[in-house]
């Protein structure tokens, strides 16, 4: 679900910095919680998505992946999976300011996150995406990141 949390201003705090101050995070998932919800989205101040309290959010439309640009955390698996998206989807990823609108009407939408990995998200705001189960592009991205991840099995 969209909280009414917002993001921190990247001016203010720049989202780039691994620190130790996840108030907003914090707040937002314990609002997610109080609906019922298993994660919650972050908008930044201009009312574009930003990330989830702890995951980088995507969203599949046709050929093309978008995440967000601004005011979210870099990440290793974000990163990863966008070139995996590139070299073996050939999906056109980019990074851009997104509105929630355009996350309602997407084909498919994911988190990433280090222990997450990929999570399909198949629900936001009590609106279905796509067809309401985890899409092919999605569960292709999943098999191959954990392809590149792991080592006769392992997690490495």
């Amino acid at each position: 679900m969209t909280v009414p949390t917002v993001r921190n201003h990247p001016e203010a705090i720049n989202p780039q910095l691994k620190s130790l101050n996840y108030l907003n995070n914090i707040l937002a998932k314990i609002e997610a919680n109080n609906a019922g919800v298993p994660e919650a989205i972050l908008l930044d101040g201009s009312g574009y998505v930003a990330e989830c309290t702890g995951d980088n959010i995507f969203m599949i439309k046709g050929s093309e992946m978008k995440t967000p640009v601004a005011g979210r955390l870099r990440g290793v698996t974000r990163d990863c999976v966008m070139a995996i998206a590139e070299k073996k989807c050939g999906l056109a990823v980019s990074q851009t300011l997104i509105t929630r609108h355009e996350f309602y009407n997407a084909d498919e939408v994911f988190l990433t996150g280090t222990a997450a990995e990929l999570v399909p998200v198949v629900k936001i705001d009590g609106r279905v995406i796509g067809t309401g189960k985890p899409g092919p592009k999605t569960l292709k991205l999943l098999k191959l990141f954990q392809g590149a991840t792991r080592k006769d099995g392992v997690r490495f």
